[in-house]
């Protein structure tokens, strides 16, 4: 038997502080407002509760906070050890530069996108498809935290164009990406199609700057992330984002682009 997961034992601790109570799905579901095949969904561990439905829940079986704290534990478990690295640079980081030509960058994605990305490739279970959701999600919150970090993100047209899922899930996305861009500390840059062949069609990347003054890279791969502080690396990748910038439409021309790839969608 496989090792039980933190979603599996919020989703098993959920499931018998119910029954403690007396109470059937049904009635948890309505207590909460939710439906009652989410709650079945959290109970099997198939599905990441939000931070709302647990407040809910511990408000519903008046459990003191207990779910809030589990589902923390749930994020801090569900990003892959070979991740875990890079969301602390991340979370101190004091500036962000991040490049993505084929899909919206992790920190500005929905939900519903990010279960799409996640799960299209067949490649990931479903239970770890919402363990990542999770740990997805909860990374953005480095956007809205106290001082939050200066953040560039440049995506290729394509992005805009590229059905990932429904076309209300890519709407949903769009216009949140246009919310996103209303942040004094957020902007959304895209390097138009007629930009042609550029230095950022070599793929991904992200430049992190710690809180002393350092910059640490982090790149993708089919099996894992790589994360380096090297001089090399870091001056070479440093290099393309100029590169990338200078192809980039400006702030307001970007937005308007993206208003248009979010009514295209609906």
């Amino acid at each position: 038997m496989g090792q039980t997961s933190t979603l599996e034992f919020l989703g098993g601790e959920l499931r018998r502080a119910r029954r403690g109570r007396g109470l059937s799905r049904d009635d948890l579901a309505q207590r909460i407002n939710y439906s009652a095949s989410l709650v079945g969904m959290v109970e099997i561990g198939h599905r990441t509760p939000s931070q709302d439905f647990v407040g809910r829940v511990d408000a519903a079986l008046e459990s003191g906070g207990f779910f809030e704290r589990l589902l923390t534990l749930v994020r801090a478990d569900a990003a892959p050890p070979w991740l875990r690295e890079w969301i602390q640079v991340e979370a101190e980081a004091t500036l962000i530069r991040w490049f993505e030509p084929s899909l919206v960058p992790g920190l500005v994605q929905t939900e519903a996108y990010a279960r799409a990305v996640l799960a299209g490739g067949g490649m990931l279970g479903e239970g770890e498809v919402e363990q990542r959701i999770g740990s997805r999600l909860s990374r953005q919150a480095v956007l809205s935290r106290a001082t939050p970090p200066e953040a560039v993100f440049i995506v290729d047209e394509g992005v805009l164009r590229r059905r990932i899922a429904g076309a209300d899930v890519m709407a949903e996305q769009f216009t949140h990406l246009l919310t996103v861009t209303e942040l004094p500390h957020v902007d959304v840059l895209v390097v138009p199609a007629d930009a042609g062949m550029h230095a950022g069609l070599a793929g991904s990347f992200i430049l992190a700057r710690t809180p002393e003054g350092g910059e640490v890279a982090h790149l993708d791969n089919q099996l894992r992330a790589h994360v380096t502080d090297r001089v090399d690396d870091v001056d070479n990748l440093q290099r393309a984002w100029e590169r990338i910038r200078s192809e980039a439409l400006p702030r307001k021309a970007s937005r308007e682009l993206i208003r248009k790839a979010a009514q295209e969608w609906i």
